[in-house]
């Protein structure tokens, strides 16, 4: 077939999307264009492919639902909701015989990121469970605040990255998906909550039919929990409240509550009673991303949002060190960018780079080094600590920028080599076998 009669739909198209096999099936596509990676279950093919330099995703679909889900996609970029990037549709594919071939649709590969059956290596215990399920929460919150009703909501169509000791969520299937301009109504969201609890409830039973569930995981249980903390979130967000008028502290501690989820509030809706006893207030603009967007100005990093929060405390504690609490908070950053952030990451050797993104390899530096100073019972160097960490934990951590699974695509869980130390992650006593 001549590249000419293919159909090619993209914002910027890539020279090389032209070379690829598309007379070909997707099922049959040689080894030395494919990339085995681990991912989710889906109901189309799906396979992962190398171009130009990068991993993409392709799926063959129908023409009419691979430009939906391509625009789709697109609405929800540009409302920075977090979603896989799309790349292109191909269309007008045909085999050497002439017979028509599916279209496909093609998304980037989200670097660092993970389906949830690759999260684990032999069972999943109950907090990677529980942290799974509350950052699918927050993804769901995030959706719905924006209008997007999601209809097909689950594990399986999430992608997880690692954020701090806590996990972000991404959207990396919006083929069923709606975009409401005007909001969704209660029994919208009611109606993604029930999908969700159902679906989520069935990957675990799953998981524990295939013996990768570690006893006294409920998963009905594990299911409620995404409601419950969907509800807790989406309350924080949207609930009014309202006080007398000589308690508008309370409208700054409203405002403060929503910064530490981690939400700005771009604007509020304020009414006074009457006689002028009583004002309430209710959240009308929320946006996530309160401490990234805080660290990208003062740093230049563009980082999750546990990592941002994480890295900013990092900060502030360094302005106080060195008693600079007085000084330019940009120049404190940049400060503490140059002595303290920058050397870290780059003492991490070439060869382990891509077993994490920097500002995880931050975050756990900082962890690792406050079990060496618990254990040790003093503050303990970092150049110790560094070396520790990278010959006890990091070498062993299996590559996350594209974790490469074995030579087939019928198998979930990549390829895990050498004895992962077992010691807590995180305060919350998470295990480094649960974070391979």
């Amino acid at each position: 077939m001549s590249p000419s009669a293919l159909s090619i739909t993209a914002s910027s198209v890539d020279p090389g999307l032209l070379s690829l096999p598309w007379a070909t099936p997707l099922a049959e596509w040689p080894s030395s264009t494919i990339v085995y990676l681990p991912k989710g279950i889906s109901r189309h093919l799906v396979r992962f492919a190398n171009l130009s330099g990068r991993v993409v995703a392709i799926k063959e679909t129908t023409e009419e639902m691979a430009r939906r889900e391509y625009d789709m996609l697109g609405n929800l970029h540009r409302l920075a909701a977090p979603c896989v990037e799309r790349v292109a549709v191909i269309a007008g594919r045909t085999d050497a015989a002439g017979e028509q071939l599916p279209a496909a649709l093609v998304t980037a590969h989200l670097r660092f990121s993970l389906p949830y059956r690759a999260l684990f290596t032999q069972v999943l215990r109950p907090h990677t469970a529980t942290r799974l399920v509350d950052a699918l929460a927050v993804l769901l919150v995030r959706l719905h605040n924006v209008g997007f009703f999601w209809g097909d909501v689950s594990l399986s169509n999430t992608l997880f990255r690692r954020d701090a000791g806590a996990f972000a969520a991404y959207l990396v299937d919006a083929e069923t998906g709606e975009l409401h301009e005007g909001g969704l109504t209660p029994g919208q969201r009611a109606h993604d909550l029930d999908v969700a609890r159902t679906n989520i409830a069935g990957e675990i039973m799953d998981l524990e039919a295939g013996g990768r569930l570690e006893g006294g995981i409920d998963a009905v249980q594990v299911a409620d929990g995404l409601v419950s903390s969907y509800h807790s979130l989406w309350a924080a967000l949207t609930d009014k409240e309202s006080f007398a008028v000589d308690e508008s502290w309370r409208l700054t501690e409203r405002v403060q509550r929503l910064n530490a989820l981690g939400f700005d509030i771009g604007e509020m809706s304020i009414l006074t009673t009457t006689d002028g006893t009583r004002v309430s207030i209710q959240p009308k603009v929320v946006d996530a991303g309160h401490h990234q967007r805080r660290l990208l100005r003062l740093t230049g990093l563009d980082v999750e949002e546990n990592q941002a929060r994480r890295l900013l405390n990092d900060l502030d504690e360094f302005r106080a060190r060195v008693s600079r609490l007085g000084a330019d908070e940009e120049m404190v950053a940049h400060e503490w960018l140059t002595r303290v952030f920058e050397p870290v990451v780059m003492a991490i050797p070439f060869d382990l780079r891509a077993k994490l993104e920097p500002a995880e390899v931050f975050h756990q530096v900082l962890e690792h080094r406050w079990y060496m100073s618990q254990t040790r019972g003093r503050s303990v160097p970092l150049a110790e600590v560094l070396t520790s960490y990278i010959d006890d934990v990091l070498r062993h951590r299996r590559d996350e920028a594209t974790v490469m699974g074995p030579p087939t695509d019928t198998v979930s869980l990549p390829v895990i080599t050498g004895a992962m130390p077992v010691a807590d992650d995180d305060e919350q006593g998470v295990d480094w076998r649960d974070l391979v």
